[in-house]
C-alpha cells in the first residue's frame, strides 16, 4: 500500500545519502539509515514497499548489466586506524545481494591518500569502453587542500586499475562526497558534495567526460539543506535526489542551551528525501524546479483571506499590490495547512529594498518565518523570527541564515512556488532556483506578505491542499 507524500521520511526514522536508480519504469530509490534500504516510486508522490537489503556499508551506486544488478558500496575500518575500502555485490532481483568480499580495495597511497576512499560511482564509458569509477577521495598534496572526485577503470567490474584523480581543483578540505556524473545532450556534468569551506552539493560542467570541467556562475541546485545530491533520469525528466536535515541530534554539542526550541540547533546528517527537477539552460548550466507529478499534486483550492496590517495596500479577489517607499507594508493570510502549495506571480517597479512572504507568522508580524526577495543584493534570503528581537541579535554570530543568489529586474514577472509539509519549507523561483530549509518551532500561524521601502505587486495568488 503506498501513502502520498511530496517530501518522503523513512518511517524507520531519518535517512540519508539517496542512490537512485531507474529501471522498469519506476525509480528505485537507495538511502542509508539502518543499512542500505529502498523504496520504490513512478510519480515522486506515492513510494511504495520499503525493504531493507542487507547490505551494511556507506554510499555508492547501483546500476544493471546483462540482466544483473551490481551495487558498489563502501565500509569503514576505525582501528588502529580509519581506513574505507570498496565494496561489490550482485543480484537478481535487487532485493537479495550477495556480497564479495574478495573484491574490496583501498586507495594505493601513492596517487590518494589513505584517509579517504568511498562513495563508489560506477558508469559504462563508451568513449573509452570502459567502465569508471568515480570516488570520494583525497589526492596526495602539499596543503590539507587534497579533495578530489577519485578515479578507476575496469573491464569487468571486478578488477580495477587505479587512475588519477578525475577533477582535483585543491580547493576543499574535505574528500568530494557522493561524487556522479551523466551526459545530457552534448554536455557532460560532474556533481559532488562538500562539508568544509561551504556545505553543499555543486556541479560542474564539459563537453567531455576528461574535462576541463567549467565552473558556472551559479554552481549549487539549493541551500545547505539539501546535502549529497545524486542524478537520476528516466529519459524525459532528469532529477538530483539528495535530503533535507533534521535538528534533533546534538552530535556536535553546539546547540543552544538557553533557547529551548530547535530552529536554531545544529543540522543532522539525514533526513527527509527531497527531488528536484534539472532544466537544461541555452549555455548548458543547469536550473532548478520541482518535479511536474508534485507540482500538480495539488488540487484543492482554498480561498484566499487576506488583513492588511501596514500600508495602503490595494486588493483583488487574488491579488494584493502596494507602494511603501519609506517604510515597511504587511498583510496576514490564510493559516499555513500542514501539507499545501501557494503560488504567486511576483512583480516589482520601484526596486524595493525587499518584498516577500512570511510563513508561520503571528499576528503581530514578527515571530515566523521570512522569505526575503532581494533586489539590490540579488539574492533570496530565508531569515527566521528570532532575527526580529534582541534575544536573535546577541545570538547570531553572522548576518544571513540561508540565502541563494538571484538576478532580480524591474517590470517583469516572477513564479513563484512554496510547498509546505509540516516543517519542511521548499521554494522554487521561475523555474531557476531552489531554497530548502526546515521551520520546527512555528506551526498552525498564517501565511504573510510584505515590502519594504518599495513598491510590489503579488498576483495570481493560489492556495491549494
Amino acid at each position: 500500500m503506498g501513502s502520498r507524500a511530496i517530501f518522503y521520511t523513512s518511517p524507520g526514522g531519518a535517512g540519508g545519502d539517496i542512490i537512485p536508480f531507474y529501471d522498469n519504469g519506476e525509480y528505485r530509490l537507495f538511502f542509508l539509515g539502518k543499512g542500505w534500504t529502498c523504496v520504490s516510486t513512478k510519480d515522486h508522490l506515492h513510494f511504495h514497499d520499503e525493504f531493507r537489503t542487507g547490505i551494511h556499508g556507506g554510499t555508492g551506486s547501483v546500476l544493471k548489466v546483462d540482466g544483473v544488478y551490481h551495487m558498489f558500496y563502501c565500509k569503514f575500518t576505525f582501528h588502529p586506524y580509519m581506513r574505507q575500502y570498496v565494496c561489490h555485490a550482485t543480484s537478481e532481483d535487487m532485493v537479495h545481494w550477495t556480497e564479495h568480499p574478495e573484491e574490496t580495495f583501498q586507495p594505493d597511497d601513492v596517487i590518494y591518500e589513505m584517509s579517504d576512499w568511498r562513495d563508489p560511482h560506477v558508469i559504462w564509458n563508451e568513449e573509452e569502453q570502459c567502465w569508471w569509477m568515480l570516488l570520494a577521495a583525497q589526492a596526495k598534496g602539499k596543503t590539507m587542500r587534497k579533495g578530489c572526485v577519485g578515479l578507476c577503470t575496469s573491464t569487468d567490474l571486478i578488477h580495477w586499475d587505479i587512475r588519477e584523480p578525475l577533477y582535483a581543483p585543491q580547493n576543499n578540505q574535505s574528500a568530494h562526497e557522493c561524487p556522479d556524473i551523466f551526459r545530457w545532450g552534448d554536455w557532460w556534468y560532474l556533481t559532488y558534495s562538500v562539508y568544509t569551506d561551504r556545505f553543499v552539493t555543486l556541479y560542474r560542467k564539459a563537453r567531455s567526460p576528461r574535462g576541463p570541467w567549467i565552473t558556472p556562475k551559479v554552481d549549487t541546485f539549493d541551500t545547505r539543506c539539501f546535502y549529497a545530491a545524486k542524478h537520476a533520469t528516466d529519459g524525459r525528466e532528469h532529477l538530483m535526489y539528495g535530503w533535507n536535515p533534521t535538528r534533533e541530534k546534538n552530535l556536535w554539542g553546539f546547540n543552544p542551551e538557553k533557547y529551548p526550541g530547535q530552529d536554531y540547533n545544529t543540522w543532522d546528517w539525514g533526513g527527509t528525501m527531497i527531488a528536484h527537477r534539472l532544466i537544461q539552460q541555452e549555455n548548458g548550466d543547469l536550473a532548478v524546479t520541482v518535479p511536474e507529478a508534485v507540482d500538480q499534486a495539488f488540487t484543492e483550492p482554498i480561498s484566499l483571506e487576506m488583513t492588511p496590517l501596514n500600508g495602503a495596500w490595494q486588493l483583488g479577489a487574488d491579488e494584493a499590490a502596494v507602494s511603501s517607499p519609506n517604510g515597511y507594508a504587511c498583510m496576514l493570510m490564510n493559516r499555513v495547512p500542514e501539507c499545501c502549495k501557494l503560488e504567486m506571480t511576483v512583480r516589482f517597479d520601484e526596486t524595493p529594498r525587499e518584498f516577500g512572504v512570511a510563513l508561520q507568522v503571528d499576528q503581530d508580524f514578527a515571530m515566523g518565518y521570512y522569505l526575503l526577495f532581494e533586489p539590490r543584493r540579488g539574492r533570496v534570503q530565508y531569515k527566521t523570527g528570532l532575527r526580529m528581537y534582541e534575544d536573535g541579535g546577541k545570538m547570531f554570530p553572522y548576518e544571513v541564515e540561508q540565502e541563494r543568489p538571484f538576478h532580480w529586474e524591474a517590470g517583469r514577472d516572477y513564479r513563484v512556488r512554496i510547498f509546505v509539509q509540516g516543517s519542511i519549507l521548499l521554494l522554487y523561483v521561475d523555474d531557476r532556483i531552489a531554497l530548502g530549509t526546515r521551520m520546527l518551532d512555528r506551526s498552525g500561524r498564517q501565511f504573510g506578505l510584505f515590502v519594504s521601502e518599495g513598491s510590489a505587486a503579488f498576483r495570481r495568488i493560489r492556495l491549494q491542499e
